[in-house]
């Protein structure tokens, strides 16, 4: 699923992110990536992504290298991808069913659509009751699981977790690896 072959990441001659770095996830497969601060984790996922490329190296991802890639492939080899971010990213001002709504829409999902996956996905993370709730109405860890709702809202092949559980305490912090 995915294979890092001695990829290296500099951000600038002073500044080198990822050094010779080669390993492989398979399909299936549930890996965590540990490190200090800076230690270049997020910088990983990041190339997972493609949303910055490596300085040397090659990075294959659901059989497709990213360097051959082209830029407007982008978000069709994404839509592959569930990611969750450390700060939820949650558009305050809509409902939880806005907010996953909003992703189905830009995945051209038909709108008939929306309700029943929406409604799928909170089922999946014990939050099928907070439909038309607003996330400021919602604890961390409730809108932590929504986050994971919308990133498993298109059923991805690779769901990624940049610190998913770094803002919750530690029984919520469970929790949230068990939904994983």
């Amino acid at each position: 699923m995915i294979h890092f072959y001695h990829v290296t990441k500099k951000f600038d001659r002073y500044s080198t992110a990822l050094q010779d770095v080669t390993f492989h996830i398979e399909k299936g497969e549930f890996t965590f990536l540990t490190g200090d601060s800076g230690a270049g984790k997020s910088t990983l996922l990041k190339l997972i992504l493609r949303q910055i490329e490596p300085s040397e190296g090659h990075i294959v991802v659901n059989g497709r290298n990213l360097s051959a890639m082209k830029r407007s492939q982008l978000p069709y080899f994404r839509r592959d991808i569930g990611m969750v971010f450390q700060d939820f990213k949650l558009i305050e001002r809509m409902t939880v069913f806005e907010n996953l709504s909003f992703i189905m829409t830009v995945l051209n999902v038909p709108p008939k659509e929306h309700k029943k996956r929406a409604y799928g996905a909170l089922r999946a993370v014990n939050l099928a009751h907070k439909l038309d709730a607003y996330p400021l109405q919602l604890s961390g860890g409730e809108q932590q699981r929504v986050a994971i709702a919308r990133a498993l809202i298109n059923d991805p092949l690779i769901l990624v977790g940049d610190e998913p559980t770094g803002n919750l305490d530690p029984d919520l912090s469970n929790e949230i690896l068990q939904i994983f």
